[in-house]
């Protein structure tokens, strides 16, 4: 099966009605990172210095050795940083959701505590605040086991939630496979959860965010001001809050929000934020269970995931006895947009289109006509008889009987091929009357036309199929 596997149908047009609680407009998942004594560092085994999200521009890794500086910027976020954030969100009641680096949490007691304290989830974020790119899957599915043995030994509980953030191409699957997670954060694909399906395992998705990120302080193009993080931060709620039924994720690092200039921005969101009408600061396991709740996940047979022979048997009427078309539609290189009629629509329609002219042929001269001989013996498929009783075509009296007769004839006798229309589209009288016209078009002008009419009677089965 070719197939193809990121998804970019996700909700589509029409996004679910979150309906947070209390008829919020808007989530607000406020989120701290708590990596201070968990980067790189050839105290924690490590072949280097860390290089990543500091104040230090152009930083790269010192192979073998300590950087001095480097430490010190991250332990700013444990001693100093971490501790303005707690002041500042329990000063104002708001819940936020930690990802905790398995070791960094090990390595600070205290700040576990307070945090225990003011009630904030403390999800996981890894055994090692470290790259996962090139990591075999054997060992990073040892790390994210040791992570949460790690974790449930000095937390007191087994995390609920994960984030790696430098992760691999296994990662959302190793952590879904494990099983025991209400949710994970790998990704940053929509504004509201989603469910993926990975192998018996319904896991809940709560995408993140890199740009509602206080990392853009260190990274290029970035944040100079809290004021800049602010405004942003600022137009973000406002969109998503005037859109309605939206999450909105800030990320957020203790040894980079945490620096004076810095938090000012962000104090002034919250504040900002918290004065307008129907927002709700939940932490990411309330959005969780929320979730799980009001929008549980339904398993349904994907077109995406058939294989050959349930393809066509589910497909091959939708082009009147002409079963080759889905045939050879799955073998395209099908995925989770087509998972939806107007996907699989696509995936048909490309193969009549690309078909040569005697096969699509073929497809026009095996519709029945209108109101015709077989209607009558009543011989017709299911989705005809049904289509051609939608404008009345079942019920004509015998002068429209006999005008329909006489032009189907004239039409087949002219042009070689049935006079086709989306009968849906249409009335009796429309139909007729566009019988008349185009039965006087040359048969090129007729073909391309029928062939559009073909394209729009199957995106309408389609549509009709449960």
């Amino acid at each position: 099966m070719n197939r193809y596997p990121r998804n970019m149908q996700g909700h589509g047009r029409t996004p679910p009605d979150a309906q947070w609680p209390g008829g919020a407009r808007i989530a607000v998942s406020v989120v701290v990172n708590y990596e201070e004594g968990g980067e790189n560092c050839i105290l924690h085994g490590d072949a280097g210095s860390e290089a990543f999200l500091s104040d230090i521009a152009g930083a790269a890794p010192w192979p073998g050795q300590r950087h001095w500086n480097m430490e010190s910027i991250y332990e700013y976020g444990a001693r100093a940083g971490f501790w303005r954030l707690h002041r500042l969100f329990t000063g104002m009641e708001i819940p936020v959701t930690v990802y905790g680096v398995a070791t960094a949490l090990a390595r600070s007691p205290e700040q576990v505590a307070a945090m225990k304290e003011a009630g904030w989830e403390i999800a996981s974020h890894g055994l090692k605040w470290v790259d996962h790119r090139d990591m075999p899957e054997d060992e990073e599915r040892a790390q994210i086991a040791e992570a949460i043995r790690l974790h449930a030994e000095v937390v007191g509980e087994r995390p609920r939630g994960w984030y790696t953030g430098r992760c691999s191409a296994n990662t959302v699957r190793l952590v879904a496979e494990e099983g025991g997670f209400d949710w994970l954060s790998d990704t940053y694909d929509d504004d509201l959860p989603y469910w993926l399906e990975v192998g018996d395992r319904d896991q809940l998705v709560i995408p993140y965010t890199l740009e509602a990120n206080d990392m853009r302080f260190a990274t290029a193009p970035g944040y100079i001001t809290g004021e800049q993080f602010f405004q942003y931060l600022k137009d973000s709620f406002d969109t998503l809050h005037a859109e309605g039924g939206r999450m909105f994720s800030i990320g957020l690092h203790c040894r980079l929000i945490g620096r004076p200039g810095k938090i000012a921005g962000l104090k002034r969101f919250l504040e900002y934020a918290r004065g307008q009408e129907g927002v709700w600061f939940p932490r990411r396991i309330d959005i969780a269970r929320h979730w799980a709740v009001t929008h549980p996940h339904q398993r349904r047979e994907r077109p995406s995931q058939m294989d050959r022979d349930r393809f066509v048997a589910r497909f091959g009427g939708i082009f009147e006895h002409s079963p080759w078309i889905a045939e050879r539609a799955w073998a395209l290189e099908l995925g989770p947009a087509h998972d939806t009629a107007i996907g699989v629509h696509s995936a048909l329609t490309r193969i009549f289109r690309s078909a040569s002219h005697e096969e699509r042929l073929g497809v026009l001269r095996a519709h029945p006509d209108l109101a015709g001989k077989l209607a009558a013996a009543r011989r017709l498929t299911a989705e005809s008889t049904a289509e051609q009783a939608s404008a009345g075509l079942d019920a004509l009296t015998d002068a429209e009987r006999a005008s329909f007769q006489q032009l189907n004839a004239d039409y087949v006798a002219k042009h070689g091929f049935p006079f086709i229309i989306a009968v849906r589209d249409n009335t009796k009288g429309s139909i007729l009357a566009a019988f008349r016209t185009r039965i006087a078009n040359d048969t090129a002008t007729e073909f391309e036309t029928a062939c559009r009419e073909v394209e729009r009677i199957a995106e309408l089965r389609l549509k009709d199929m449960p």
